[in-house]
Protein backbone atom coordinates (compact mmCIF):
# COMPACT_ATOMS: atom_id res chain seq x y z
CA UNK A 1 0.00 0.00 0.00
CA UNK A 2 2.82 2.36 0.80
CA UNK A 3 4.37 1.52 -2.53
CA UNK A 4 1.17 2.52 -4.41
CA UNK A 5 0.88 5.82 -2.56
CA UNK A 6 4.45 6.70 -3.43
CA UNK A 7 3.78 5.94 -7.05
CA UNK A 8 0.67 8.20 -7.01
CA UNK A 9 2.65 11.05 -5.43
CA UNK A 10 5.34 10.61 -8.03
CA UNK A 11 2.69 10.77 -10.78
CA UNK A 12 1.22 14.06 -9.46
CA UNK A 13 4.69 15.58 -9.32
CA UNK A 14 5.51 14.56 -12.88
CA UNK A 15 2.19 15.86 -14.26
CA UNK A 16 2.63 19.18 -12.46
CA UNK A 17 6.17 19.68 -13.73
CA UNK A 18 5.00 18.80 -17.28
CA UNK A 19 2.19 21.40 -17.17
CA UNK A 20 4.57 24.07 -15.91
CA UNK A 21 7.13 23.37 -18.61
CA UNK A 22 4.58 23.14 -21.53
CA UNK A 23 1.08 24.42 -20.55
CA UNK A 24 -0.55 23.65 -23.92
CA UNK A 25 1.06 20.34 -24.60
CA UNK A 26 -0.98 17.61 -26.25
CA UNK A 27 -2.52 14.58 -24.77
CA UNK A 28 0.20 12.50 -26.30
CA UNK A 29 2.80 13.57 -23.66
CA UNK A 30 0.49 12.74 -20.81
CA UNK A 31 -0.46 9.47 -22.32
CA UNK A 32 3.15 8.49 -22.77
CA UNK A 33 3.88 9.31 -19.21
CA UNK A 34 0.90 7.42 -17.93
CA UNK A 35 1.69 4.34 -19.91
CA UNK A 36 5.08 4.21 -18.26
CA UNK A 37 3.46 3.66 -14.87
CA UNK A 38 2.16 0.21 -15.54
CA UNK A 39 -0.77 -1.77 -16.85
CA UNK A 40 -2.93 -1.43 -13.78
CA UNK A 41 -5.27 1.53 -14.48
CA UNK A 42 -7.87 0.73 -11.86
CA UNK A 43 -6.16 2.89 -9.26
CA UNK A 44 -6.37 6.02 -11.46
CA UNK A 45 -10.05 6.10 -12.43
CA UNK A 46 -10.56 9.43 -10.68
CA UNK A 47 -7.74 11.07 -12.57
CA UNK A 48 -9.05 13.52 -15.27
CA UNK A 49 -6.76 14.33 -18.18
CA UNK A 50 -7.62 17.50 -20.13
CA UNK A 51 -7.83 16.85 -23.92
CA UNK A 52 -6.34 19.07 -26.60
CA UNK A 53 -8.40 22.20 -27.36
CA UNK A 54 -11.05 21.75 -30.20
CA UNK A 55 -12.37 24.48 -32.56
CA UNK A 56 -15.10 26.65 -31.12
CA UNK A 57 -18.63 26.78 -32.62
CA UNK A 58 -17.92 30.30 -33.88
CA UNK A 59 -14.85 29.05 -35.73
CA UNK A 60 -16.92 26.21 -37.29
CA UNK A 61 -19.59 28.67 -38.44
CA UNK A 62 -16.92 30.87 -39.98
CA UNK A 63 -15.49 27.97 -41.98
CA UNK A 64 -18.99 26.90 -43.11
CA UNK A 65 -19.76 30.46 -44.20
CA UNK A 66 -16.54 30.56 -46.20
CA UNK A 67 -17.55 27.34 -48.00
CA UNK A 68 -21.06 28.62 -48.70
CA UNK A 69 -19.75 31.90 -50.04
CA UNK A 70 -17.67 30.05 -52.61
CA UNK A 71 -20.73 28.08 -53.72
CA UNK A 72 -22.85 31.20 -53.83
CA UNK A 73 -20.27 32.90 -56.03
CA UNK A 74 -20.38 29.96 -58.42
CA UNK A 75 -24.21 29.98 -58.54
CA UNK A 76 -24.28 33.75 -59.07
CA UNK A 77 -21.91 33.36 -62.01
CA UNK A 78 -24.14 30.66 -63.46
CA UNK A 79 -27.28 32.78 -63.05
CA UNK A 80 -25.53 35.71 -64.68
CA UNK A 81 -24.74 33.52 -67.70
CA UNK A 82 -28.36 32.34 -67.81
CA UNK A 83 -29.73 35.89 -67.79
CA UNK A 84 -27.27 36.89 -70.51
CA UNK A 85 -28.27 33.99 -72.76
CA UNK A 86 -31.98 34.68 -72.21
CA UNK A 87 -31.42 38.31 -73.16
CA UNK A 88 -29.59 37.29 -76.34
CA UNK A 89 -32.33 34.80 -77.24
CA UNK A 90 -34.94 37.53 -76.72
CA UNK A 91 -33.07 39.84 -79.08
CA UNK A 92 -32.81 37.07 -81.70
CA UNK A 93 -36.53 36.41 -81.38
CA UNK A 94 -37.28 40.11 -81.85
CA UNK A 95 -35.16 40.07 -85.03
CA UNK A 96 -37.17 37.07 -86.22
CA UNK A 97 -40.42 38.99 -85.66
CA UNK A 98 -39.05 42.00 -87.50
CA UNK A 99 -38.23 39.77 -90.48
CA UNK A 100 -41.94 38.99 -90.90
CA UNK A 101 -42.96 42.50 -91.92
CA UNK A 102 -41.62 43.30 -94.38
CA UNK A 103 -40.99 39.69 -95.28
CA UNK A 104 -37.27 38.93 -95.57
CA UNK A 105 -36.37 35.22 -95.95
CA UNK A 106 -32.64 35.81 -95.39
CA UNK A 107 -33.18 37.68 -92.13
CA UNK A 108 -35.67 35.02 -91.08
CA UNK A 109 -33.17 32.21 -91.60
CA UNK A 110 -30.37 34.03 -89.76
CA UNK A 111 -32.68 34.90 -86.85
CA UNK A 112 -33.87 31.29 -86.73
CA UNK A 113 -30.28 30.06 -86.48
CA UNK A 114 -29.55 32.60 -83.73
CA UNK A 115 -32.57 31.56 -81.65
CA UNK A 116 -31.70 27.87 -81.92
CA UNK A 117 -28.07 28.60 -80.96
CA UNK A 118 -29.13 30.49 -77.82
CA UNK A 119 -31.51 27.67 -76.91
CA UNK A 120 -28.64 25.20 -77.08
CA UNK A 121 -26.50 27.45 -74.89
CA UNK A 122 -29.29 27.55 -72.34
CA UNK A 123 -29.42 23.77 -72.49
CA UNK A 124 -25.69 23.58 -71.75
CA UNK A 125 -26.11 25.93 -68.76
CA UNK A 126 -28.95 23.78 -67.51
CA UNK A 127 -26.77 20.67 -67.70
CA UNK A 128 -24.03 22.54 -65.88
CA UNK A 129 -26.45 23.45 -63.09
CA UNK A 130 -27.75 19.88 -63.01
CA UNK A 131 -24.26 18.46 -62.55
CA UNK A 132 -23.55 21.03 -59.81
CA UNK A 133 -26.74 20.17 -57.92
CA UNK A 134 -26.12 16.44 -58.21
CA UNK A 135 -22.56 16.88 -57.00
CA UNK A 136 -23.64 19.02 -54.05
CA UNK A 137 -26.60 16.80 -53.15
CA UNK A 138 -29.54 18.18 -51.25
CA UNK A 139 -32.71 19.50 -52.76
CA UNK A 140 -31.75 19.25 -56.42
CA UNK A 141 -33.46 15.95 -57.18
CA UNK A 142 -36.51 17.51 -58.78
CA UNK A 143 -34.47 19.89 -60.89
CA UNK A 144 -32.09 17.12 -61.93
CA UNK A 145 -35.02 15.03 -63.14
CA UNK A 146 -35.94 17.57 -65.85
CA UNK A 147 -34.38 16.89 -69.25
CA UNK A 148 -33.12 19.41 -71.76
CA UNK A 149 -35.81 18.20 -74.14
CA UNK A 150 -38.51 19.32 -71.71
CA UNK A 151 -36.92 22.75 -71.42
CA UNK A 152 -36.65 23.24 -75.19
CA UNK A 153 -40.06 21.70 -76.02
CA UNK A 154 -42.07 24.96 -75.59
CA UNK A 155 -39.70 26.80 -77.90
CA UNK A 156 -39.94 24.03 -80.51
CA UNK A 157 -43.74 24.21 -80.37
CA UNK A 158 -43.54 27.96 -80.90
CA UNK A 159 -41.26 27.40 -83.88
CA UNK A 160 -43.73 24.95 -85.45
CA UNK A 161 -46.54 27.49 -85.03
CA UNK A 162 -44.38 30.13 -86.69
CA UNK A 163 -43.62 27.79 -89.61
CA UNK A 164 -47.34 27.18 -90.09
CA UNK A 165 -47.94 30.91 -90.04
CA UNK A 166 -45.20 31.39 -92.63
CA UNK A 167 -46.89 28.85 -94.94
CA UNK A 168 -50.22 30.64 -94.58
CA UNK A 169 -48.62 34.01 -95.33
CA UNK A 170 -46.96 32.54 -98.42
CA UNK A 171 -50.30 31.19 -99.62
CA UNK A 172 -51.84 34.64 -99.15
CA UNK A 173 -48.99 36.19 -101.12
CA UNK A 174 -49.53 33.75 -103.99
CA UNK A 175 -53.25 34.53 -104.00
CA UNK A 176 -52.56 38.28 -104.11
CA UNK A 177 -50.08 37.77 -106.95
CA UNK A 178 -52.76 35.89 -108.90
CA UNK A 179 -55.23 38.74 -108.37
CA UNK A 180 -52.61 41.30 -109.38
CA UNK A 181 -51.79 39.45 -112.57
CA UNK A 182 -55.52 39.32 -113.39
CA UNK A 183 -55.77 43.08 -112.99
CA UNK A 184 -52.72 43.58 -115.24
CA UNK A 185 -54.14 41.34 -117.98
CA UNK A 186 -57.52 43.08 -117.99
CA UNK A 187 -55.80 46.47 -118.18
CA UNK A 188 -57.37 47.79 -114.96
CA UNK A 189 -55.67 50.14 -112.55
CA UNK A 190 -54.43 52.73 -115.09
CA UNK A 191 -56.36 55.74 -116.37
CA UNK A 192 -53.74 56.83 -118.86
CA UNK A 193 -53.84 54.72 -122.04
CA UNK A 194 -50.20 55.23 -122.95
CA UNK A 195 -49.04 54.47 -119.45
CA UNK A 196 -51.10 51.26 -119.28
CA UNK A 197 -49.82 50.11 -122.68
CA UNK A 198 -46.21 50.71 -121.75
CA UNK A 199 -46.81 49.04 -118.41
CA UNK A 200 -48.30 45.98 -120.11
CA UNK A 201 -45.46 45.85 -122.62
CA UNK A 202 -42.96 45.85 -119.77
CA UNK A 203 -44.92 43.07 -118.12
CA UNK A 204 -44.78 41.05 -121.31
CA UNK A 205 -41.02 41.45 -121.49
CA UNK A 206 -40.67 40.39 -117.88
CA UNK A 207 -42.89 37.37 -118.40
CA UNK A 208 -40.86 36.45 -121.46
CA UNK A 209 -37.66 36.52 -119.45
CA UNK A 210 -39.34 34.40 -116.79
CA UNK A 211 -40.43 31.88 -119.38
CA UNK A 212 -36.88 31.50 -120.62
CA UNK A 213 -35.64 30.77 -117.11
CA UNK A 214 -38.61 28.77 -115.79
CA UNK A 215 -38.68 25.01 -116.41
CA UNK A 216 -41.55 23.26 -118.18
CA UNK A 217 -43.25 20.00 -117.16
CA UNK A 218 -41.51 16.81 -118.19
CA UNK A 219 -43.06 13.41 -119.01
CA UNK A 220 -41.93 12.06 -115.64
CA UNK A 221 -44.02 14.77 -113.98
CA UNK A 222 -47.11 13.42 -115.69
CA UNK A 223 -46.29 9.82 -114.83
CA UNK A 224 -45.79 10.70 -111.15
CA UNK A 225 -48.97 12.78 -111.03
CA UNK A 226 -51.07 10.10 -112.79
CA UNK A 227 -49.72 7.55 -110.30
CA UNK A 228 -50.79 9.81 -107.42
CA UNK A 229 -54.28 10.15 -108.93
CA UNK A 230 -54.49 6.36 -109.31
CA UNK A 231 -53.47 5.62 -105.70
CA UNK A 232 -55.68 8.36 -104.21
CA UNK A 233 -58.64 7.18 -106.30
CA UNK A 234 -58.24 3.60 -105.07
CA UNK A 235 -57.92 4.74 -101.44
CA UNK A 236 -61.01 6.97 -101.49
CA UNK A 237 -63.06 4.36 -103.37
CA UNK A 238 -62.14 1.64 -100.86
CA UNK A 239 -63.15 3.88 -97.95
CA UNK A 240 -66.47 4.81 -99.57
CA UNK A 241 -67.25 1.17 -100.42
CA UNK A 242 -66.50 0.05 -96.86
CA UNK A 243 -68.81 2.73 -95.47
CA UNK A 244 -71.55 1.59 -97.87
CA UNK A 245 -71.19 -2.00 -96.71
CA UNK A 246 -71.25 -0.92 -93.06
CA UNK A 247 -74.47 0.99 -93.75
CA UNK A 248 -75.99 -2.13 -95.39
CA UNK A 249 -76.23 -0.71 -98.89
CA UNK A 250 -77.39 -2.87 -101.78
CA UNK A 251 -74.05 -2.86 -103.61
CA UNK A 252 -75.42 -4.74 -106.63
CA UNK A 253 -78.17 -2.14 -107.12
CA UNK A 254 -75.60 0.65 -106.78
CA UNK A 255 -73.41 -0.95 -109.44
CA UNK A 256 -76.37 -1.32 -111.81
CA UNK A 257 -77.18 2.35 -111.32
CA UNK A 258 -73.61 3.35 -112.16
CA UNK A 259 -73.64 1.13 -115.25
CA UNK A 260 -76.87 2.71 -116.42
CA UNK A 261 -75.32 6.17 -116.20
CA UNK A 262 -72.41 4.99 -118.38
CA UNK A 263 -74.64 3.60 -121.12
CA UNK A 264 -75.62 5.72 -124.13
CA UNK A 265 -79.21 6.90 -124.19
CA UNK A 266 -79.92 4.84 -127.32
CA UNK A 267 -78.91 1.59 -125.65
CA UNK A 268 -81.65 -0.50 -124.17
CA UNK A 269 -81.27 -0.87 -120.44
CA UNK A 270 -80.94 -4.37 -119.04
CA UNK A 271 -81.29 -5.67 -115.54
CA UNK A 272 -78.18 -7.85 -115.73
CA UNK A 273 -74.90 -6.37 -114.53
CA UNK A 274 -71.68 -6.76 -116.50
CA UNK A 275 -69.56 -6.29 -113.39
CA UNK A 276 -68.13 -9.51 -112.08
CA UNK A 277 -68.12 -10.64 -108.44
CA UNK A 278 -65.91 -8.53 -106.14
CA UNK A 279 -65.53 -5.93 -108.92
CA UNK A 280 -67.92 -3.32 -107.51
CA UNK A 281 -64.96 -1.13 -106.57
CA UNK A 282 -64.14 -0.57 -110.27
CA UNK A 283 -67.66 0.63 -111.02
CA UNK A 284 -67.60 2.95 -108.00
CA UNK A 285 -64.15 4.28 -108.96
CA UNK A 286 -65.42 4.92 -112.48
CA UNK A 287 -68.31 6.98 -111.06
CA UNK A 288 -65.97 9.05 -108.83
CA UNK A 289 -63.43 9.76 -111.60
CA UNK A 290 -66.16 10.71 -114.08
CA UNK A 291 -67.41 13.35 -111.64
CA UNK A 292 -63.92 14.62 -110.82
CA UNK A 293 -62.70 14.88 -114.43
CA UNK A 294 -65.85 16.56 -115.66
CA UNK A 295 -64.78 19.96 -117.07
CA UNK A 296 -61.11 18.95 -117.11
CA UNK A 297 -60.65 20.49 -120.58
CA UNK A 298 -61.38 24.00 -119.26
CA UNK A 299 -58.79 26.07 -117.41
CA UNK A 300 -61.00 26.39 -114.29
CA UNK A 301 -63.26 23.32 -114.67
CA UNK A 302 -65.97 25.75 -115.88
CA UNK A 303 -66.21 27.27 -112.40
CA UNK A 304 -66.11 30.66 -114.11
CA UNK A 305 -65.82 32.08 -117.61
CA UNK A 306 -62.09 32.82 -117.45
CA UNK A 307 -60.17 32.87 -120.75
CA UNK A 308 -56.70 33.69 -119.45
CA UNK A 309 -55.20 30.68 -121.17
CA UNK A 310 -56.25 32.24 -124.50
CA UNK A 311 -55.59 35.92 -123.74
CA UNK A 312 -52.09 35.44 -122.34
CA UNK A 313 -51.08 31.79 -122.77
CA UNK A 314 -47.39 32.20 -121.88
CA UNK A 315 -48.13 33.90 -118.57
CA UNK A 316 -50.89 31.41 -117.76
CA UNK A 317 -48.62 28.40 -118.41
CA UNK A 318 -45.90 29.86 -116.18
CA UNK A 319 -48.35 30.52 -113.36
CA UNK A 320 -49.82 27.02 -113.62
CA UNK A 321 -46.44 25.32 -113.34
CA UNK A 322 -45.38 27.63 -110.48
CA UNK A 323 -48.58 26.81 -108.62
CA UNK A 324 -47.97 23.11 -109.27
CA UNK A 325 -44.49 23.25 -107.72
CA UNK A 326 -45.65 25.31 -104.73
CA UNK A 327 -48.71 23.20 -104.01
CA UNK A 328 -47.16 19.77 -104.55
CA UNK A 329 -45.63 19.51 -101.06
CA UNK A 330 -48.47 21.27 -99.21
CA UNK A 331 -51.11 19.59 -97.08
CA UNK A 332 -54.49 20.42 -98.70
CA UNK A 333 -56.30 20.77 -95.38
CA UNK A 334 -53.71 23.32 -94.18
CA UNK A 335 -54.00 25.28 -97.42
CA UNK A 336 -57.80 25.33 -97.26
CA UNK A 337 -57.66 26.26 -93.58
CA UNK A 338 -56.00 29.53 -94.64
CA UNK A 339 -57.67 30.09 -98.02
CA UNK A 340 -60.96 28.13 -97.94
CA UNK A 341 -62.46 30.03 -100.91
CA UNK A 342 -59.49 29.93 -103.27
CA UNK A 343 -59.86 28.28 -106.70
CA UNK A 344 -58.78 24.92 -105.32
CA UNK A 345 -61.23 25.30 -102.42
CA UNK A 346 -64.10 26.02 -104.81
CA UNK A 347 -63.10 23.00 -106.90
CA UNK A 348 -63.16 20.72 -103.83
CA UNK A 349 -66.53 22.05 -102.68
CA UNK A 350 -68.22 21.61 -106.06
CA UNK A 351 -66.81 18.14 -106.67
CA UNK A 352 -67.74 16.90 -103.19
CA UNK A 353 -71.32 18.10 -103.64
CA UNK A 354 -71.54 16.39 -107.04
CA UNK A 355 -70.07 13.06 -105.81
CA UNK A 356 -71.71 12.70 -102.40
CA UNK A 357 -75.49 12.95 -102.68
CA UNK A 358 -77.39 14.21 -99.58
CA UNK A 359 -79.14 10.85 -99.14
CA UNK A 360 -75.78 9.08 -99.47
CA UNK A 361 -74.15 11.24 -96.78
CA UNK A 362 -77.11 10.92 -94.44
CA UNK A 363 -77.06 7.14 -94.87
CA UNK A 364 -73.30 6.90 -94.28
CA UNK A 365 -72.91 9.38 -91.39
CA UNK A 366 -76.48 9.70 -90.01
CA UNK A 367 -76.43 13.48 -90.57
CA UNK A 368 -75.55 16.17 -93.12
CA UNK A 369 -73.00 18.06 -91.04
CA UNK A 370 -70.16 17.72 -93.55
CA UNK A 371 -72.38 18.89 -96.40
CA UNK A 372 -73.51 21.93 -94.40
CA UNK A 373 -69.91 22.92 -93.73
CA UNK A 374 -68.95 22.53 -97.39
CA UNK A 375 -71.94 24.58 -98.55
CA UNK A 376 -70.94 27.28 -96.03
CA UNK A 377 -67.49 27.52 -97.62
CA UNK A 378 -65.65 25.49 -94.98
CA UNK A 379 -63.78 22.19 -95.19
CA UNK A 380 -64.43 19.67 -92.38
CA UNK A 381 -61.51 17.90 -90.74
CA UNK A 382 -62.80 14.34 -90.96
CA UNK A 383 -61.15 11.20 -92.26
CA UNK A 384 -63.66 10.84 -95.12
CA UNK A 385 -63.25 14.42 -96.31
CA UNK A 386 -59.48 14.18 -95.83
CA UNK A 387 -59.33 11.18 -98.19
CA UNK A 388 -61.46 13.12 -100.69
CA UNK A 389 -59.10 16.14 -100.45
CA UNK A 390 -56.10 13.93 -101.23
CA UNK A 391 -57.80 12.74 -104.43
CA UNK A 392 -58.99 16.25 -105.34
CA UNK A 393 -55.47 17.62 -104.87
CA UNK A 394 -53.99 14.94 -107.15
CA UNK A 395 -56.53 15.75 -109.90
CA UNK A 396 -55.95 19.50 -109.45
CA UNK A 397 -52.15 19.08 -109.77
CA UNK A 398 -52.65 17.00 -112.93
CA UNK A 399 -54.88 19.76 -114.31
CA UNK A 400 -52.15 22.36 -113.59
CA UNK A 401 -49.56 20.21 -115.34
CA UNK A 402 -51.74 19.85 -118.43
CA UNK A 403 -52.33 23.59 -118.75
CA UNK A 404 -48.66 24.41 -118.11
CA UNK A 405 -47.64 22.37 -121.17
CA UNK A 406 -47.27 23.67 -124.70
CA UNK A 407 -49.01 22.16 -126.57
CA UNK A 408 -51.65 20.96 -124.14
CA UNK A 409 -51.75 17.13 -123.88
CA UNK A 410 -54.85 15.49 -125.29
CA UNK A 411 -57.13 13.60 -122.89
CA UNK A 412 -58.95 10.42 -123.92
CA UNK A 413 -60.84 7.49 -122.38
CA UNK A 414 -62.04 4.06 -123.45
CA UNK A 415 -65.65 4.22 -124.52
CA UNK A 416 -68.15 1.47 -123.82
CA UNK A 417 -67.90 -1.26 -126.49
CA UNK A 418 -64.53 -0.05 -127.88
CA UNK A 419 -61.94 -2.66 -128.80
CA UNK A 420 -59.05 -3.02 -126.39
CA UNK A 421 -55.79 -1.36 -127.53
CA UNK A 422 -52.78 -2.17 -125.36
CA UNK A 423 -50.94 0.94 -126.59
CA UNK A 424 -53.59 3.28 -125.14
CA UNK A 425 -55.45 1.20 -122.55
CA UNK A 426 -54.74 -0.68 -119.35
CA UNK A 427 -57.11 -3.27 -117.93
CA UNK A 428 -57.94 -2.93 -114.23
CA UNK A 429 -58.67 -6.67 -114.11
CA UNK A 430 -55.72 -8.99 -114.55
CA UNK A 431 -55.91 -11.72 -117.20
CA UNK A 432 -53.99 -15.02 -117.17
CA UNK A 433 -50.55 -14.44 -118.67
CA UNK A 434 -51.27 -10.72 -118.96
CA UNK A 435 -52.80 -11.16 -122.44
CA UNK A 436 -56.27 -9.90 -123.28
CA UNK A 437 -58.22 -11.92 -125.80
CA UNK A 438 -59.85 -10.39 -128.85
CA UNK A 439 -63.26 -11.37 -127.53
CA UNK A 440 -63.08 -8.69 -124.80
CA UNK A 441 -64.14 -5.06 -125.22
CA UNK A 442 -64.41 -2.05 -122.93
CA UNK A 443 -67.30 -2.35 -120.49
CA UNK A 444 -66.81 1.13 -119.00
CA UNK A 445 -63.91 3.58 -118.50
CA UNK A 446 -62.31 3.79 -115.06
CA UNK A 447 -59.91 6.73 -115.49
CA UNK A 448 -58.77 8.80 -118.50
CA UNK A 449 -55.43 8.69 -120.31
CA UNK A 450 -53.23 11.40 -121.87
CA UNK A 451 -51.16 11.73 -125.00
CA UNK A 452 -48.20 14.09 -124.47
CA UNK A 453 -46.57 16.41 -126.99
CA UNK A 454 -43.45 14.22 -127.27
CA UNK A 455 -45.59 11.24 -128.36
CA UNK A 456 -45.53 9.36 -125.04
CA UNK A 457 -48.84 8.03 -123.75
CA UNK A 458 -50.24 7.69 -120.25
CA UNK A 459 -52.68 4.78 -120.66
CA UNK A 460 -56.35 5.01 -119.80
CA UNK A 461 -57.69 2.45 -117.32
CA UNK A 462 -60.70 0.43 -118.48
CA UNK A 463 -62.87 -2.43 -117.29
CA UNK A 464 -63.04 -5.20 -119.92
CA UNK A 465 -65.92 -7.63 -120.47
CA UNK A 466 -66.74 -10.23 -123.14
CA UNK A 467 -68.56 -8.87 -126.20
CA UNK A 468 -71.47 -11.20 -125.57
CA UNK A 469 -72.29 -9.45 -122.26
CA UNK A 470 -72.84 -6.00 -123.83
Amino acid sequence: MANKVSNFSDLIQRVTSSCLLSPISGVRHLTDDVTDIGDDDSDYEDCEIEPSPSPSPRQLRRKDNDYKSEREVEMETLLSDVFEKVSLMKKAYVRMQQAHCPWDPDKMRSADVAVVAEMRKLGFLRERFRRRVMRGGGGGAVVAGVTVREVVAPYEAAMEEMKTEVKSKQAEIDNLKEKLSTVVVTGGGGSNGRKSKSHQSKKKVNYGSQLQASPSPMPEHFESCISSVKEASKSFTSLLLSLMKSSHWDIAATVRSIEASNKPTTTNTTTDSIVGPNHAKYALESYINRKLFQGFDHETFYMDGSLRSLLNPDQFRTECFTQYRDMKAMDPIELLGVLPTCQFGKFCSQKYISIVHPKMEESLFRDLEQRRQVLAGNHPRTRFYGEFLALAKAVWLLHLLVFSSDPVPSCFEGRRGAEFNSSYMESVVRFPGGKVGTSHVVGFPVSPGFKLANGSVVKARVYLVPKSEL
